[in-house]
C-alpha cells in the first residue's frame, strides 16, 4: 500500500489543526469504521469532557485498526462530528489529533451536530483506513 498526503501552500494551512487537505492512496486493503464515541466496552461514557471522550473514541479506533492488522498510521480520512455543546472546545479535538497524528494526518471533514445519539455524548469519529 502506498500513501501520500497533499497540502499545497495555496490552500490553508490545515496541518496546524491536525489534518491534512487530501491523501492519495494506492493498493491494500479499504476498512470503514462505524463511528466512534467516547466508551468503554461496557458502554460507559468515560468523562462528560470532550478531551476524554476524543481520546476514547481514538483509543476504540486503534483498537478496531489493531484488530484488522492496522494503526493509526493507516487511517486515510476521518468524519468528526463534535456536538453544540461543545462547539467552543473544539481546539481539544485538535490537541488530540495534533498527539495521534504527528507526521502526514489524515484528511478530515468537521461537522457540528445538535447531538449525537445519547446527549452526553460529545463527539463522534468516523475513519476509513487503507491497510496493506
Amino acid at each position: 500500500m502506498h500513501k501520500s498526503v497533499l497540502n499545497p501552500s495555496s490552500v490553508f494551512n490545515s496541518l496546524q489543526y491536525g489534518f491534512s487537505q487530501a491523501v492519495e492512496v494506492s493498493g491494500g486493503r479499504r476498512l470503514l469504521l462505524s463511528g466512534q464515541v467516547g466508551v468503554d466496552e461496557h458502554e460507559r461514557t468515560v468523562a462528560p469532557g470532550l478531551r476524554e471522550q476524543t481520546d476514547k473514541a481514538f483509543d476504540n479506533i486503534e483498537a478496531i485498526l489493531r484488530e484488522a492488522g492496522g494503526d493509526l498510521s493507516h487511517v486515510v480520512v476521518m468524519r468528526i462530528y463534535i456536538a453544540e455543546a461543545a462547539r467552543d472546545e473544539q481546539e481539544q479535538v485538535t490537541q488530540v489529533l495534533l498527539e495521534r497524528f504527528p507526521a502526514n494526518p489524515p484528511a478530515s471533514s468537521w461537522l457540528i451536530v445538535s447531538g449525537l445519539s445519547l446527549p452526553q455524548w460529545l463527539i463522534e469519529v468516523e475513519v476509513e483506513a487503507m491497510l496493506p
